[in-house]
């Protein structure tokens, strides 16, 4: 007992140029982590919080707009025609394990604009056979919100879309390329139906890819992470006399 006591007694702390070395080139990064999980997490309450906001606002008009962009996730109230001719299908998109696609058409409102709508989801497990799309003729009255904005993906180049139900498949949303493919001219954003009726699919549109909580769960795991490499240097730090 004696001789151990007279060990930790005599122990100094002297870490070395590696371990400091080590420590200040890793810890910030640690910490860096951390801070920006928590600002993420931070980011998704603000989003899930303007939401939540939102679902409560009243519905407007294209004509409400006057031309000018709604904001994320406002509710929309549009009148006008689908076009049967222009069709698009957002691939890799499942429900329940399920494959399929989301079914994206151009819609001409009342006011004359061109909007692209998601009709909502469609299983397709046979992708030997196209699937069926029905398109409600006549003029609807549609429910939806506005979309945010996606990164570009696929560019259909020269590839165009047939006139019948053989619609395209692409991988991502790109409202550029799908203006230039379809000489339409779509508005610079898109948005998804809300409420079901004729010409809305299955619409049990997913969650956040990642919710706020997840967030700080990784902070925390980030934080501890730099935690421990702080009691490594101090336990490593520490030499004999």
């Amino acid at each position: 007992m004696v001789l151990s006591e007279a060990a930790v007694t005599n122990r100094r702390f002297a870490p070395g140029w590696p371990l400091w070395v080590f420590t200040l080139s890793l810890l910030p990064v640690l910490l860096g982590l951390g801070v920006w999980q928590l600002q993420r997490a931070d980011q998704k309450q603000q989003l899930q919080a303007s939401i939540d906001a939102l679902q409560h606002a009243p519905a407007k008009t294209l004509t409400q707009l006057g031309g000018q962009a709604p904001a994320d996730w406002q509710p929309l109230s549009l009148q006008g025609r689908l076009d049967p001719q222009h069709i698009w299908l957002l691939d890799n998109r499942t429900r329940n394990g399920q494959a399929g696609v989301e079914v994206l058409q151009a819609f001409q409102a009342d006011s004359g604009d061109w909007l692209l709508i998601n009709r909502g989801w469609l299983p397709w497990p046979d992708r030997r056979q196209p699937p069926h799309i029905s398109t409600p003729p006549g003029r609807l009255q549609l429910q939806a919100e506005k979309l945010p904005a996606s990164s570009a993906g696929w560019r259909p180049g020269r590839r165009a879309c047939d006139a019948d139900q053989r619609s395209c498949v692409i991988a991502q949303l790109d409202l550029d390329a799908l203006r230039a493919q379809s000489a339409l001219p779509l508005l610079g954003w898109s948005a998804r139906l809300s409420n079901a009726g004729s010409a809305a699919l299955t619409l049990d549109w997913p969650a956040l890819p990642m919710s706020a909580s997840r967030h700080t769960g990784y902070a925390v795991q980030w934080f501890s992470l730099a935690a421990a490499l702080l009691a490594l240097f101090l336990w490593a730090g520490f030499r004999p006399q």
